[in-house]
């Protein structure tokens, strides 16, 4: 199992971090141990004192496919949910300054809590919906898929390119403006369209 994640798909997050608006995907990797299920805390690491939010939609793959046409892409997936890529972006800045690799800022353990999953069938439109993040009932971001600069079918096509996608992996699809730092006990809750998928506590 393999978690792939998309950067800058929201030309807005792009923008209110001063980055270009990609012309193809930005992809990296987080790895098993990123992985947070079941609303388990999130306890902030001792390396990082920037450790910033990103609430996002994530795809779970049904099927094994490799170089799939992206007329076919929906055929690998059938549930998602809204996962947090969690980043320390204290060390994210420091590696980009440097041209270097951002795995430690975007991989490390238990940066990926996930919520729980639903069938895309139970969506009235699957191409077209809201999403968001409260933080201690405030609302700090609120996204709707079709302002995704790359759809989740052009997503699937283009990772499966490069790596073969298999059962129980997940993709998490970017995220929109909004992103920030959290804090000892703040309480994270995100929807889509309004029904609760996942809810944690940091610690």
């Amino acid at each position: 199992m393999k978690i792939i994640a998309i950067g800058r798909n929201y030309v807005d997050h792009a923008r209110e971090l001063n980055n270009p608006v990609p012309v193809e995907p930005v992809v990296f990797l987080k790895p098993e141990t990123a992985l947070v299920k079941g609303n388990k805390p999130f306890f902030l690491p001792d390396f990082s004192s920037e450790i910033h939010y990103e609430a996002e939609i994530v795809l779970k793959i049904g099927k094994v496919g490799k170089n799939i046409a992206e007329e076919f892409a929906y055929r690998y997936y059938d549930e998602l949910t809204v996962g947090i890529d969690f980043t320390a972006r204290d060390i994210q800045r420091q590696a980009k300054e440097k041209g270097l690799p951002w795995e430690k800022a975007k991989a490390f353990d238990h940066s990926a809590p996930v919520g729980r999953f639903i069938p895309i069938s139970s969506l009235q439109d699957p191409k077209s919906f809201s999403f968001g993040l409260d933080i201690n009932n405030i609302r700090v971001q609120s996204g709707r898929t079709d302002d995704m600069i790359f759809s989740f079918d052009q997503l699937v096509s283009y990772v499966s390119r490069f790596f073969t996608l298999q059962m129980g992996d997940l993709i998490f699809t970017g995220t929109p403006a909004g992103v920030g730092q959290v804090h000892r006990n703040d309480r994270l809750v995100a929807d889509i369209e309004g029904t609760v998928l996942l809810d944690f506590v940091v610690k």
